[in-house]
């Protein structure tokens, strides 16, 4: 029996892919749990339709995350910190910290898990961090921001 996949399943295929299955699992476990219909001339153009809508989304994220990575390339955040008398910073500004700092001072919301260098920027000065915008079957946006850590 053929069926085309509503949702991953475990050890058979991902969303979307078509698969041949024993009659039973199919008729007794995938098609009434939702995870998978009858491959149908009709379910294929469904399924046609569908690739092709989220294809379409895809692109338009990946879209604007090139937008955004070209915006992040002229933002510099600031922040400020206590410097000992030997000029070493207490502390150091973690990537959560520099995501409140993107939200407050320019209006980006990016989730902290994004950044690829999880590293706390812990020195005076410029420090670039990368963030990755967007990752599908299209390709990888990475967009940099630079954070400025001043003398309080």
């Amino acid at each position: 029996m053929k069926v085309i996949l509503l949702q991953d399943v475990k050890k058979y295929g991902k969303k979307g892919d078509t698969i041949n299955v024993s009659d039973g699992f199919g008729l007794n476990y995938l098609i009434p749990r939702g995870m998978a219909v009858a491959s149908t001339e009709s379910s294929q153009k469904t399924l046609a339709k569908n690739n092709a809508a989220e294809s379409a989304r895809q692109a338009e994220l990946k879209k604007e995350a090139e937008a955004l990575a070209e915006r992040l390339k002229n933002i510099n955040v600031e922040f400020k910190a206590k410097v000992g008398s030997d000029g070493r910073m207490f502390g150091s500004v973690s990537p959560k910290q520099i995501e409140e700092g993107l939200k407050e001072q320019w209006g980006i919301t990016i989730d902290k898990r994004k950044f690829i260098d999880k590293y706390p920027a812990n020195g005076l000065g410029y420090t670039r961090l990368k963030i990755e915008l967007y990752k599908g079957e299209a390709g990888e946006v990475v967009g940099t921001v630079n954070v400025h850590i001043s003398e309080e």
